[in-house]
């Protein structure tokens, strides 16, 4: 005890472990679980005592009469989604990381952030901003920008698979253009001129040279994309959901709202299973990726291609994709708010009614947003609950890099390491599903936590661990044993030693965990709609309750708050960090 009382980081270690393995293993476990044993509700049709083993819900979700319209379209319609959008952001994104690694085009700095703006904010506003544009009589409401105009656009152009793969290929692009870009930077170009020198064409040299030497990058991007895709829920359920276009994320959501619970935990266990191997495949082709690794000396270089007489078209074609994947959707959703009839620019269309109105007629919301107690209570409740979760997922993380790096048993160590990157396998819907079946009910030391803001709190915190963890692990691994030994010497005990030199050394890492977690939470959807109810609203889940009901300017309001939050949050982040999104593809 006079041992571990001088360096408890053994005993800490062991406490993080049981912490996580209840708080992140726990739920997962129990989720796949609740896939093959028998559930009170179904003991009857199932035919088998409750708890039993049973491959009943199996069966029903996959091989049953519903099967098709619960899993097997949903599962197509995921895949179709997913290779439309990886293949539409390879078209938008390789291009334009090409342009700012490799070229002199003109605004390069300014254009390395602008076009990475569709990342910073929620994927699914720009699904809302889609539906005030280009929305028809299918879904009723009121008419869309192109109505107003006097067009109507066709179903398979409003809603579906089209305008959803679109709009994800456009949110993830910058992963393309951050990994190729990086990649291009660091291609050391005189290997091409020596290929030229050889008499090789320019596909030779592209085909036997660059594309091999990228081909890691442009995989890894591809595997990032298609488990984002996989668990992106607010995008298919704006434009697919109306329409009864189901993909695997709103079909567990379907699942669990009509307490299928049995059938919610297999498709939650496909999704689990399907994330987990992309993420396995980017994290083998992150270690394949030193097979490319070329050996370069002084002479190495990253020549810049002048641009030339194609300066001008490149600068328009690089604005008109800001314009469409960021720039015009904000300003359609902007005006919208101020709109009593959706693209109609007459002086008496414009009113302030959907932020200040005082008497707006309807049910569900008698004033504007900045007027109404559930939005100042959503905004309440996405700063204390997801701010809370942030400020722990931070501190737990810097204290996990410690444990990691200072345990004196290596199984600890990597068993802590494991745990709490196992989030980041799992898509958010698929770790609410787990939550929820984990806090429905009371298990010990916790009572039964659903429709309280506590589940949401501890959901946030562990699907945040993965990168405060690593954050944590990565600062840690930068601070030597020596300023604590020196404090050991002259007597410091070890919380002294932690208060007064580990954390004044490791406040920058401390406040990046704490803020990336929070920006994160912030924009989210798809772990935190299966957990609220509404009087635990945060801005996204309220926006969306909103869309439900009819209301879609007032959903923009908020949707609109919610991205400056986002993205002042995104800058205050990179300016405490002094780093950039652009540093990868070495924007100057």
């Amino acid at each position: 005890m006079r041992v571990n009382s001088a360096d408890p980081t053994l005993l800490l270690s062991l406490l993080l472990l049981a912490v996580f393995c209840y708080l992140i293993l726990a739920p997962v476990v129990l989720l796949l679980a609740d896939a093959i044993t028998v559930h009170f509700a179904d003991v009857a049709r199932s035919k088998q005592p409750l708890g039993e083993f049973t491959v009943y819900y199996l069966r029903r979700a996959l091989f049953s009469p519903i099967s098709r319209d619960l899993f097997w379209c949903p599962l197509a319609n995921t895949a179709i989604i997913s290779a439309a959008a990886i293949i539409i952001a390879f078209l938008v994104g390789a291009p334009i990381g090409w342009l700012l690694s490799r070229t002199d085009l003109i605004g390069k700095k300014w254009f390395s952030t602008a076009l990475l703006v569709p990342y910073m904010l929620p994927s699914w506003t720009f699904a809302l901003a889609w539906l005030t544009l280009f929305k028809n009589r299918t879904t009723g409401g009121l008419p869309s920008w192109m109505e107003t105009f006097g067009f109507t656009p066709p179903d398979w152009f409003a809603y579906g698979a089209l305008p959803i793969a679109l709009i994800l290929a456009l949110h993830y692009a910058p992963f393309v253009i951050l990994l190729f870009g990086n990649a291009l930077k660091q291609f050391d170009t005189q290997l091409e001129d020596a290929a030229r020198s050889l008499g090789a064409r320019p596909t030779v040299v592209a085909g036997k040279i660059i594309l091999p030497l990228m081909l890691p990058a442009l995989v890894s991007a591809a595997t990032l994309i298609f488990a984002k895709c996989l668990g992106d829920f607010g995008v298919a359920y704006v434009l697919g959901v109306p329409v009864g276009f189901d993909v695997l994320a709103t079909s567990l959501f379907r699942a669990i709202s009509t307490s299928q619970a049995g059938a919610s935990a297999v498709l939650a266990g496909v999704i689990v299973v399907i994330g987990t191997i992309s993420v396995i495949i980017d994290m083998r082709l992150l270690k394949e990726a030193k097979r490319f690794v070329t050996i370069g000396s002084k002479g190495a270089m990253v020549r810049q291609t002048p641009l030339g007489k194609w300066q001008v078209p490149t600068v328009v074609w690089a604005f008109a994709m800001f314009a469409v994947s960021a720039g015009i959707p904000l300003i359609a959703l902007a005006l919208t708010t101020v709109m009593r009839v959706p693209g109609s620019f007459n002086l008496d269309n414009f009113t302030l009614d959907y932020w200040i109105g005082t008497d707006l007629g309807t049910t569900a919301l008698r004033q504007g947003i900045l007027l109404t107690g559930e939005f100042w209570l959503a905004l309440w409740n996405t700063v204390w609950m997801v701010g809370l979760a942030a400020t722990g997922a931070g501190v737990l993380g810097l204290l996990v890099g410690y444990s990691v790096v200072r345990s004196p048993v290596r199984f600890v160590s990597v068993g802590l390491r494991q745990i709490t990157f196992l989030p980041y396998l799992v898509p958010g819907i698929a770790f609410a599903a787990a939550y929820l079946s984990m806090f429905a009910v009371a298990r010990p030391p916790l009572p039964a936590l659903y429709g309280t803001p506590f589940i949401l709190v501890l959901a946030i915190l562990a699907d945040q661990m993965p990168f405060a963890s690593r954050a944590g692990i990565s600062s840690m691994m930068q601070l030597g044993r020596d300023p604590e030994e020196a404090g050991q010497i002259v007597g410091a005990g070890w919380f002294r030693r932690m208060r007064s030199i580990v954390l004044p050394i490791q406040r920058g890492a401390l406040v990046s965990a704490i803020l990336l977690p929070f920006i994160s939470g912030i924009k989210g959807l798809s772990l935190v709609v299966v957990l609220a109810v509404p009087g635990t609203d945060l801005l996204t889940t309220y926006a969306i309750r909103l869309v439900d009901y009819g209301y879609s300017q007032a959903a923009n309001a908020v949707v609109l708050m919610l991205c400056v939050v986002a993205f002042t949050g995104t800058m205050v982040v990179q300016k405490i960090g002094k780093s950039n999104l652009s540093d990868g593809i070495g924007a100057k």
